[in-house]
């Protein structure tokens, strides 16, 4: 009955920000499953002990299928926490060797504390690095985080990053029930970095059905703060990406919306888990022409509902 009496809007369609790190650049590995943080959201913490991390032999699989086709230009070095991984600068060197152009980590960035680690990995080959930053201010990240310390280490980490020519960094902040008010707040506090080209902005997903935690909020809620941070971010500069946030909700700063991710070389066994999340639902699925819209996901629709007077779907062009 809806969707016989809900009518399409007319949007201008606009395609998403220009960004410096396309995703189909990248491949991105799994190596390590081990990490000194307990973040509350985190995405795999019920299954952190039993994936498996990438082997070498598939590490070199992958750098020499590059070198024979140059189909990506960047690698991306992740798991869990990677930087806890000793053989990382040898990674780093090994993928540089190959003929990649860029070799990113992904981390929480409490160890680039030291700049002499900072340096130990810049001059491996390390050019980019995708921080977490989930808050702020020390105490709501170090409660998020559970380690006393811990953003006051990351904030020394991006800034010793700074003090290093051919660097880049991008952060993430996870869109939570306890992060989402100080989203603009996240931009303001790290407006001081030189090397930040890139702010990503991460609606948690909570890989159940279920809100077990509670962390989930509501777009409605989040909108706000998430739109100001957006305003905020590309007033000093940096490309930012929004990740999980129903399209039509974002207006005039809709084209920030990216969705698309490196390719992922992973334990398979994570994929039924990930599917557990139920992505691209919504009430006006059927008939919305959005293309890079993921809609909303099983734990949100039995925690908030439909929202059905709220989403607007896109008209076909």
């Amino acid at each position: 009955m809806l969707e016989s009496v809900t009518k399409p809007l007319k949007f201008s369609r606009r395609k998403p920000a220009p960004t410096r790190f396309a995703a189909a650049d990248y491949v991105e590995l799994t190596m390590h499953f081990q990490c000194n943080l307990r973040c509350e959201h985190c995405m795999i913490e019920d299954s952190m002990h039993w994936l498996r991390p990438e082997s070498m032999d598939r590490f070199r699989e992958v750098l020499a299928q590059n070198a024979a086709e140059m189909r990506w230009k960047g690698i991306i070095l992740t798991g869990s926490e990677v930087t806890l991984r000793k053989d990382l600068p040898e990674l780093a060197r090994m993928a540089r060797a190959s003929g990649f152009e860029h070799v990113r980590i992904q981390t929480h960035g409490m160890k680039l504390a030291s700049e002499d680690y900072c340096r130990e990995l810049v001059e491996a080959g390390i050019d980019e690095y995708f921080v977490s930053v989930t808050a702020a201010d020390a105490a709501t990240h170090d409660a998020i985080t559970a380690v006393p310390g811990a953003f006051e280490r990351t904030l020394r980490g991006l800034e010793n990053l700074d003090g290093f020519d051919g660097v880049s960094t991008l952060t993430n902040t996870v869109v939570t029930e306890r992060s989402y008010r100080q989203l603009p707040e996240v931009v303001s506090r790290l407006g001081h970095l030189q090397r930040l080209a890139q702010m990503d902005f991460w609606n948690f997903w909570p890989m159940n059905e279920t809100d077990a935690k509670g962390l989930i909020a509501s777009h409605l809620d989040v909108l706000p703060y998430l739109r100001e941070a957006i305003v905020r971010a590309r007033a000093l500069g940096r490309t930012v990406e929004v990740k999980n946030f129903p399209e039509c909700l974002l207006g005039e700063d809709r084209d920030a919306l990216q969705n698309e991710q490196p390719k992922l070389v992973i334990d398979p066994e994570f994929w039924p888990e990930f599917m557990r999340n139920g992505f691209h639902q919504c009430v006006h699925r059927s008939y919305c022409s959005a293309s890079r819209c993921l809609g909303l996901n099983t734990a949100y629709v039995r925690k908030f509902g439909w929202h059905a007077d709220v989403l607007v779907p896109f008209a076909a062009e």
